[in-house]
């Protein structure tokens, strides 16, 4: 029998670098068995094409909530985005939130694209709800072209929550202004997290919001110690490295961390010549190198350790104002002891009224 729903957590498939896209469909079985509410679908232009993802996702579940975290609008016409949301909307009854994203820059100006800007994307969901609501748009012209007419359908008339990823505090307050929910990243101190937290819900309660209905979602590393040892250290060590490499001086900047040490980390030969994503490729005896280039209090924002001590550390992360917890960068099998033990202390009462959509509204049934 499956397990009550838990809408407040979630995790995302494929973690990492999977061996095939089909595990996707036992994860989201398993997910959704253990009570895990929600399943984000993140976007890398190999095996892991998000809209074929969310398909998959949505045929082969009943009630979990499904949300992209992330995929970059300009990388699809509007219309064909606006067509995958309603897709994914119907097809599982009002439990998938598309989920965006800012993109790295470089990777834009290889692709031949322009890098987002927020005005973009306020342009992008403001058209997007348009179209959701049956709405013909003439003649709209932004970042992405000049569009002579756009429609789904005239018949439509639906909410089809927006939920983005956010990191700087642009983001975080174009997601409070305009979105519905807004997915923070790994490895946020303390501080930080209040401060996202914040950031967010003032900027909701400026656009004439209820702060409330802005779900702000942890992004959690969730890494027990019951997991071999080279396992973790990819996904702690290793997950960090690659952040570092993609946007280190970011990661820096928004934790208040010593740019000094990343400084260091940027000039270890192994690093400065590494042929790619660490956590990806690197091997163990890499990462024991590497390991040793990372402060430990870096790592610290994160759940290890027993079933008990990760349960207390995603306890924590409700305490610091967020919404959800996003068990990151572990499979539901990975994460089973840790549900367990999540659901035997769980005040159901506490989230009675979130619903299944990761984006949805307290009380909705979406």
């Amino acid at each position: 029998m499956a397990a009550d729903a838990m809408n407040e957590i979630a995790f995302y498939t494929l973690a990492g670098a999977p061996r095939s896209p089909r595990d996707l469909i036992s994860e989201v079985r398993a997910a959704e068995a253990m009570g895990i509410g929600a399943c984000f679908i993140s976007e890398r232009l190999n095996i892991k094409e998000a809209a074929t993802l969310s398909g998959a996702a949505g045929a082969v579940s009943e009630r979990i909530g499904i949300a992209t975290a992330a995929t970059n609008h300009n990388t699809r016409h509007p219309l064909v985005t606006a067509a995958y949301a309603t897709t994914m909307h119907f097809l599982t009854g009002g439990r998938f939130s598309l989920g965006l994203g800012r993109g790295i820059d470089r990777m834009f100006d290889a692709m031949g694209l322009k890098p987002i800007r927020t005005r973009d994307l306020e342009d992008f969901v403001a058209l997007m709800r348009r179209l959701w609501q049956g709405e013909t748009v003439l003649g709209h012209e932004n970042a992405l072209g000049r569009f002579p007419a756009l429609r789904l359908d005239p018949a439509f008339k639906e909410h089809i929550p927006v939920t983005f990823t956010a990191f700087g505090p642009n983001s975080l307050a174009f997601g409070g202004r305009m979105c519905d929910a807004v997915v923070l990243h790994t490895f946020f101190t303390d501080e930080t997290t209040q401060r996202c937290v914040r950031t967010i819900k003032q900027a909701a309660e400026r656009a004439g919001r209820d702060p409330a209905a802005v779900r702000v979602w942890s992004c959690f590393a969730t890494i027990g110690d019951h997991l071999p040892e080279p396992v973790r250290l990819k996904k702690t060590v290793g997950r960090m490295a690659t952040y570092l490499q993609a946007y280190g001086d970011l990661m820096v900047r928004t934790n208040d961390w010593d740019p000094a040490v990343l400084a260091r980390f940027r000039a270890d030969p192994l690093v400065a010549n590494f042929p790619g994503a660490i956590d990806q490729i690197g091997t163990t005896e890499q990462l024991e190198h590497v390991a040793t280039l990372i402060p430990q209090e870096w790592l610290a924002p994160a759940a290890q350790g027993t079933p008990a001590q990760c349960v207390a550390a995603i306890n924590h992360q409700f305490d610091l104002g967020c919404d959800g917890v996003i068990l990151h960068g572990a499979s539901p099998e990975d994460l089973a002891p840790i549900v367990t033990a999540y659901a035997a202390q769980r005040d159901a009462h506490r989230f009675a009224d979130l619903p299944a959509n990761p984006g949805g509204l307290r009380g909705s049934a979406g």
